[in-house]
């Protein structure tokens, strides 16, 4: 019988240990994923037009199939390969996000290009060009995976560098655990924010009071503006992530020129306003440099990226 106590006891003891494991994990997720809010709220705000055009019953299957992609992104690659790397080749961290940032940077750019400097007569979006709309599905889906690639190894990065240094098994823990809450709040919000417009309609024809109807109407008369200023907001928030993640790789490989002046003058500007707003001056002004920069950055990648990709086409092509 006291051996039955004894082992009980330890059982409890067990218990205990594993509930405080548990504890901590939760607590040093919930730390990790505070510090990579601005990374979440990116990709947050660039998704959504990835569903722009599609039928609306096809808009939460295309919400859905991105986000078994970010799982995937988070937890099959990104965790196991940052907490390799963190452990073993912590040098290599910084220039693996430089290229992601660099990406980011020429993916917004193409964007602002674009509307700049309209496409010639007789030019066609590829887009615009696939006729099968499952396809035309497959390639903004996979667009939008790839998209996540980069906002995610930001994301799992910062909350891996916020996590304290304990054990590669807890690391492993908090980190999935962020991954899988931060890509459920993410896609959960998106897949609000694109049936806003359906609800809307449902409210106007069904509502049973006049509030209810006027409230329908209204979602459904604000949302595509809204969804409008979301790609801006969208195609912003990948500059400035692009911009931000070069400009700290290039400190973190001995050229901090560049972040000492964005700092320095975030910091002056920050000085000559309220105290009470300091900080979100501060903030933003630092923010908007870095997406200048992100921009310049990617306005400067572009005429490389088109010349490869002549090269390559007009290889493929002498070869057919």
């Amino acid at each position: 019988m006291s051996g039955l106590l004894a082992l009980l006891d330890d059982v409890a003891g067990i218990a205990k240990v594993a509930a405080a494991s548990v504890d901590d994990v939760a607590a040093q997720a919930a730390k990790a994923g505070a510090k990579a809010a601005g990374a979440v709220i990116d990709d947050a705000a660039v998704t959504p037009k990835y569903v722009q055009g599609f039928r609306a019953e096809r808009e939460l299957p295309i919400i859905w199939r991105i986000a078994k992609g970010s799982f995937k992104n988070k937890l099959l690659y990104l965790l196991p390969v940052g907490l390799l790397l963190a452990n073993f080749a912590p040098w290599l961290i910084a220039p693996l996000l430089m290229l992601g940032g660099g990406y980011l940077c020429f993916e917004g750019a193409e964007k602002i290009w674009h509307v700049l400097v309209p496409h010639p007569e007789g030019h066609h979006d590829p887009d615009e060009e696939i006729d099968d709309p499952a396809h035309l599905e497959e390639k903004k889906a996979a667009g939008a995976i790839k998209t996540d690639f980069i906002l995610s190894a930001e994301i799992m990065t910062i909350a891996l560098a916020a996590i304290p240094d304990t054990n590669i098994w807890m690391e492993a823990a908090t980190l999935a655990l962020v991954g899988i809450g931060i890509t459920v709040a993410v896609y959960g919000s998106v897949a609000l924010i694109v049936k806003a417009d359906d609800l809307g309609l449902y409210l106007y024809a069904n509502g049973r009071l006049a509030m209810t109807r006027a409230l329908g109407r209204r979602l459904v008369r604000v949302m595509p503006g809204f969804m409008k200023l979301l790609t801006i907001v969208g195609t912003g928030a990948m500059l400035w992530v692009g911009g931000s993640i070069i400009v700290h790789g290039l400190e973190e490989l001995g050229f901090g020129w560049i972040g000492h002046h964005v700092h320095d003058l975030a910091h002056s500007v920050s000085h000559n306003v309220p105290e009470g707003i300091s900080g979100f001056v501060s903030w933003g002004t630092k923010a908007a440099l870095d997406g200048v920069f992100g921009l310049a950055l990617g306005l400067c990648i572009i005429p490389c990226v088109t010349l490869i990709t002549r090269i390559f086409s007009g290889g493929s092509k002498a070869a057919d």
